[in-house]
């Protein structure tokens, strides 16, 4: 795993949202007392849907709420590679897998396209809009090659797809996650070749149960009578 460290660009200042701190604060409730330092991650996660990003402040400001050492939040934040620890875009946030699936399948090509139209990796584009990496495995194989964007997978893609995609989030568009293909699920190319009968999903095909007769188990004692 490669060093993971702060941003030098750090605001002064962290606080949570109104609605954000009532979420904390129910995150530390679902905590035995003295246990609280459990919902570490969840308050980071709250921090990084808030700001876009886990920023040194936040850090310090959640540590101080679960009566941490700042270091062990920092140690948090710094291992799980879900934490984004500088700015990303403000539009979107496209994390391409690289792994040996997509990258047979083209996930080269897509790298190319978003260094072509954002810039290097893990830099924000000049405009501020987008943000960039390549990540690993995100457990979408079959339908490689993916990128996550923001919160959602995009899968199926061709630089085409995707350079439709990056120009969509730059006009403020959500464009819908999914296949670019149309693919359903993890199915083949073309649609399920198996178990595409309707009425195993739909329940006209399901019988009526048998009624048992009531047999009594052998050895069993009797109810009393009424």
């Amino acid at each position: 795993m490669s060093v993971r460290r702060l941003s030098p660009e750090q605001p002064a200042s962290f606080a949570f949202s109104k609605e954000n701190l009532k979420k904390a604060e129910w995150w530390m409730s679902r905590f035995p007392a003295g246990r609280q330092q459990s919902a570490v991650i969840p308050l980071l996660w709250l921090v990084q849907k808030q700001e876009g990003w886990v920023c040194e402040p936040a850090i310090r400001a959640v540590a101080e709420m679960l009566g941490m050492a700042q270091i062990r939040v920092y140690e948090v934040a710094t291992f799980y590679t879900m934490f984004m620890l500088a700015p990303v875009g403000t539009h979107a946030l496209i994390q391409v897998c690289g792994t040996t699936p997509c990258a047979l399948r083209g996930a080269g090509e897509l790298m190319a396209l978003c260094e072509k139209k954002i810039g290097p990796r893990d830099h924000r584009s000049k405009d501020g809009k987008f943000y960039w990496q390549e990540v690993e495995c995100l457990g979408a194989c079959s339908n490689a090659p993916m990128a996550a964007i923001n919160d959602y997978y995009h899968e199926d893609l061709t630089v085409e797809a995707l350079d439709k995609l990056i120009d969509a989030f730059g006009a403020g568009k959500g464009p819908a996650p999914g296949s670019a293909i149309g693919r359903q699920a993890s199915a083949p190319e073309g649609g399920p070749t198996t178990l595409s009968d309707k009425a195993l999903f739909d329940g006209s095909a399901a019988k009526p149960l048998k009624k048992l007769p009531n047999t009594p188990v052998k050895g069993a004692a009797k109810a009393p009578a009424a």
